[in-house]
């Protein structure tokens, strides 16, 4: 069982799109649980998380991470859509791994080769499958998921994501 973890602030109609790209693990019933951890969101954040039913924490991704109810957390931004296949893949590495993972980027959501040298990457832009044990390790001295997930060796699944634009 999966727990998804969405760190956000103020970014309403992201949220909702990576809702929606979710739906099909919860009705698979690989998706255990939506933990939308807000960092001091002041638009409709909230509203978003609780029509779609998802658990929302206010304090952030270790807050978020103490609530979770599975073994492993699907760490993603706001913005981010999963594209299809991803249980499958998310299922069969979670069975046989014990590492960290992170989603490929979708053709049409790859930058061209300079504009990735030159540009900031974020370590959450392709999402990031990790055990709930590990997470817990990592949390304590980080400052957000995007501290957890930067520099972590990572496996790279078969399946791809759609990485939220950069704001």
């Amino acid at each position: 069982m999966l727990s998804v973890l969405i760190e956000t602030m103020n970014d309403e109609e992201g949220l909702a799109r990576t809702l929606a790209s979710l739906i099909g693990g919860a009705v698979e019933g690989v998706v255990r649980d939506v933990i939308v951890c807000d960092n001091g969101s002041t638009d409709q954040t909230h509203r978003v998380a609780e029509h779609a039913g998802c658990h929302y924490v206010a304090g952030g991704i270790a807050a978020g991470i103490r609530q979770a109810k599975g073994d492993w957390l699907l760490l993603l931004e706001p913005g981010a859509r999963l594209s299809e296949g991803w249980i499958d893949e998310v299922v069969a590495h979670t069975a046989r791994q014990t590492m960290p993972a992170r989603f490929a980027r979708a053709r049409g959501s790859r930058k061209p080769f300079l504009a990735r040298v030159f540009s900031g990457n974020r370590a959450l832009a392709e999402g990031l499958v990790i055990s709930k044990r590990q997470a817990t390790a990592l949390s304590k001295g980080a400052r957000g998921a995007e501290a957890i997930a930067r520099g972590l060796a990572t496996r790279r699944l078969n399946a791809e994501i759609w990485v939220a634009p950069s704001k």
